[in-house]
């Protein structure tokens, strides 16, 4: 379809790769959408040379980035984090008076999310926010994400639970849409090839190796290092054969889960003796992490990614800690403290004496449908002063 000439400007502002990488699909329904135009945003992880090079990893999907926001290293302490944050409002609100958007797109919890929201509402552009409702404790995710929602005035949310949380809030009904998860839409059609893994990890045993991925939940480095060092132990006495690390976050903490993989990836004991294929990556792109997801005997760690999209692949998820406390959880995830004894317990019965268990394809967060109910929506939601001014209600 041609796009009309007065077609709305969406402009999505991304912080990270895992948020950007579920929101492909819902990015390409609205660059399709005859009444839309996609603007795109990008700052936080994307321009964090510790995590590779993330804006090339952002390009090769063919998107491009019609601003970028400096985002100044904020894994280094809470305090920097703030200030980092400071420093983007300005920033994004200036961006906006420039692209002049007719609505934010935003995603979840994160600081990047809260920092574009502030900016948006204060310079009166409506904001429609995707995961609202949720709830995952994180460092300070569950504030920031309904500090969010008070600010949003379209919120399109994953479940029933969540929507509801939202009228709890005293958000008003009309503003309150449950579409589902982005992050499930296109799993199957994004997988990419087992042969692109084969090509770069050919001693991997598919369907029989442990997918790490952990973000910190502390910010105190010497706290997550040694967090990190205990599960690599615990992973090693599984049995499993073999391994894939991915960096966290940039959260403050990171730097010492980032040294402990280090260190493991040095091991000769774990390189040569236990003769284990060991794959260590920076940054993936989403294509890949959904095929190491698909074809993992297990997912170990605390990323959302666990919660949300593993339960479509029937992969086994051990949770660890309490980052993602209070999220709806699927059949799939096995929650565990952050000690190697409830990590052990929980590694043995997936691995299950060599023949690792598998889980029903059922989740909770959809069927798959969510991107075209989003564009749908930002297409045809009138922006009026009924929109715009909100009344909290109750």
């Amino acid at each position: 379809m041609k796009k009309v000439a007065n077609n709305r400007r969406i402009c999505f502002v991304t912080g990270t790769r895992a948020e950007f990488g579920l929101m492909q699909s819902s990015l390409r329904a609205i660059q399709s959408h005859p009444r839309l135009k996609l603007q795109i945003i990008a700052t936080g992880m994307h321009l964090d040379p510790q995590h590779g090079d993330p804006l090339s990893a952002f390009h090769d999907t063919g998107f491009r980035a019609d601003a970028i926001i400096p985002w100044p290293s904020s894994s280094k302490s809470p305090s920097a984090t703030a200030q980092s944050t400071g420093r983007a409002i300005a920033s994004l609100a200036k961006e906006f008076q420039e692209l002049k958007p007719d609505i934010i797109l935003i995603v979840g919890d994160r600081v990047e999310a809260f920092a574009a929201a502030s900016a948006a509402h204060i310079s009166q552009i409506p904001i429609a926010h995707i995961h609202g409702g949720d709830r995952a404790l994180g460092q300070i995710d569950d504030s920031l994400r309904h500090a969010i929602t008070k600010l949003a005035h379209l919120h399109l949310a994953a479940t029933k639970e969540s929507a509801q949380r939202i009228e709890n809030l005293g958000e008003q009904k009309f503003r309150i849409h449950t579409v589902g998860s982005p992050a499930l839409d296109g799993l199957t059609r994004d997988l990419a090839p087992w042969s692109a893994i084969f090509n770069s990890l050919p001693a991997l045993p598919r369907g029989r190796y442990a997918l790490i991925l952990l973000h910190p939940s502390s910010a105190n480095h010497h706290v997550e290092y040694e967090r990190a060092h205990a599960l690599g132990a615990e992973v090693l006495r599984s049995n499993v054969e073999g391994l894939v690390f991915i960096y966290p976050n940039n959260d403050p903490g990171s730097a010492g889960i980032i040294r402990a993989w280090e260190h493991w990836q040095a091991s000769p004991l774990l390189m040569e003796d236990l003769n284990l294929s060991v794959g260590m990556y920076k940054d993936l792109s989403r294509n890949l992490y959904l095929t190491f997801l698909q074809n993992a005997a297990v997912l170990i760690g605390n990323s959302s990614s666990g919660i949300i999209e593993a339960a479509s692949f029937g992969t086994p998820v051990v949770n660890i800690g309490d980052r993602q406390k209070g999220r709806e959880r699927n059949q799939n995830v096995i929650d565990v403290p952050a000690n190697p004894a409830g990590i052990h317990r929980a590694l043995k019965k997936v691995w299950n004496n060599g023949r690792p268990i598998r889980f029903p394809r059922k989740n909770i967060y959809g069927s798959g449908r969510t991107s075209q109910k989003i564009a749908h929506l930002l297409a045809t939601i009138p922006l009026n002063d009924r929109l715009r001014h909100k009344l909290i209600a109750y």
